[in-house]
């Protein structure tokens, strides 16, 4: 067989090769997300540039995902894959933080002084949603009556954990009812500093940044 024929047979390959690898990756985009729990920035990348609306949704997404409580790597990362799949692509997604690859982070704002002096009301800090955690830690956790709490984690047990308050003072608030006539009648009551145990499910993560 003559050189040139072998060069055209070599084009031909080639040129199949190439059609499969385009055919084959046309639809595949690879999203990293990242984000310091307060900004996020949602990158795609593919062979060709991916739509803006499936990119904008993507980001907004995100921005919803990460205050939420709930949310995981793995949740975040089924809702963009589903994003994605939607304009018919297929997503592998990468969530990238200060706190290293697929690590999340989530933004909280204090409330209240139980933790003072450590943590001040209306203090901003970023936790790092984990299960390694360690008694000393000042962790964000569930609490079935009070919501979000953020408490240092004082005891480890199988199945449960003991959460105190930085904060030991006891205070003393007075409240006034009036009861007619121009009598007033004057209530005093204390709050105690919340101590409680809650199942180790309920912790959220570690506050890393405050």
């Amino acid at each position: 067989m003559k050189p040139r024929t072998w060069i055209i047979i070599g084009l031909i390959i080639l040129g199949a090769i190439s059609s499969v690898y385009i055919t084959q990756n046309i639809n595949n985009v690879s999203v990293t997300i990242e984000t310091d729990g307060s900004d996020v920035a949602v990158k795609t990348s593919s062979f060709f540039s991916t739509p803006e609306q499936m990119n904008a949704e993507m980001q907004q997404k995100v921005l919803e995902q990460i205050i939420e409580p709930n949310s995981t790597v793995s949740s975040i990362e089924n809702d963009i894959k589903a994003i994605a799949k939607k304009y018919n692509y297929s997503a592998t997604v990468t969530i990238v933080s200060q706190f290293g690859t697929n690590q999340l982070p989530m933004p909280a704002t204090v409330s209240g002084r139980s933790m003072v002096p450590t943590l001040q009301d209306g203090q901003e800090i970023i936790s790092l949603k984990t299960t390694d955690y360690k008694v000393g830690d000042i962790v964000v956790a569930t609490h079935p009556d009070r919501g979000m709490i953020v408490k240092r984690l004082k005891k480890i047990d199988a199945n449960r954990v003991y959460l105190m308050s930085d904060n030991r003072n006891v205070e003393y608030f007075t409240a006034e009812r009036y009861l007619g006539n121009g009598l007033v009648k004057i209530y005093t009551y204390k709050r105690v500093p919340l101590d409680t145990w809650l199942p180790r499910e309920n912790i959220i993560g570690v506050v890393k940044i405050y």
